[in-house]
């Protein structure tokens, strides 16, 4: 009589959370497997980073029109001439230092070029970053230009730039009490300038945490969201410029 040996089951393999489970590989954040499907929520990160952005440009956008406004209104006023019982216009033009100022949008509008091509280096990078980690591979580091830090160091030289505008209208004579255009060239380019800073503080946090070798996903998120917001500060400036020079 010959012996059966009893049939062998085979369990299939455990996934979930179970000690010695087998897990599978998870996908984060787009869900079209797109190349950034490795990064978990960086998508959802992105997407908050940016609504937030929208929301700033918006309360942006809205001081600089109710500024227009009032420029207008201050600008159509009038006043009486005691002495001759008329109305006069108080408002007085302005010679705007013009060739400087011209000097400052073309430094602003050069950053807004290298800042984008430090946007798109990054992108490569963080598109290339699974291969690079691949065992056995590995990539060609072609030398690049800082384009952060010339972004960076044109933003000062745009700021330096309007402080000289600033002390070349008070030598002139034209200061924040004179009536006229005068005060609303230093409040507009003041707040542009002011907004403008918040900018270069970011792109040093940028920088600083790339020196850190930080998540290629969370400095990809802050440079994006940077980026935009940079260019969105050279044309309000375009805007402002136009304003002062067209509208006085």
């Amino acid at each position: 009589m010959t012996a059966q040996s009893p049939p062998i089951v085979m369990e299939p393999p455990k996934s979930g959370q179970g000690w010695g489970g087998v897990h599978p590989p998870r996908l984060g954040g787009g869900g079209d497997s797109g190349p950034e499907d490795g990064y978990p929520d960086y998508w959802r990160k992105l997407h908050r980073a940016r609504l937030a952005l929208v929301l700033g440009i918006v309360a942006i956008s809205v001081i600089f029109v109710t500024m227009t406004a009032v420029f207008f209104l201050r600008q159509a006023s009038v006043v009486i001439d005691h002495g001759t019982g008329r109305y006069i216009h108080e408002w007085t033009p302005i010679q705007l230092p013009v060739r400087l100022l011209l000097w400052n949008t073309m430094v602003l509008l050069l950053s807004s070029i290298t800042m984008e091509c430090a946007r798109r280096s990054l992108a490569r990078d963080m598109v290339l970053a699974p291969v690079a980690g691949i065992a056995g591979i590995r990539l060609d580091r072609e030398l690049r230009p800082p384009w952060l830090a010339l972004t960076v160091t044109l933003g000062f030289l745009f700021l330096v730039g309007q402080w000289m505008a600033w002390q070349a209208l008070r030598v002139h004579g034209f200061h924040v009490s004179t009536s006229g255009p005068s005060p609303f060239f230093y409040i507009l380019t003041a707040a542009h300038a002011a907004h403008l800073a918040v900018g270069i503080m970011a792109l040093v946090y940028a920088g600083v945490i790339s020196l850190s070798r930080s998540g290629i996903e969370h400095r990809r998120i802050v440079l994006e969201v940077t980026s935009w917001y940079w260019h969105f500060m050279g044309v309000l400036w375009l805007y402002v410029f136009a304003l002062l020079q067209f509208a006085k």
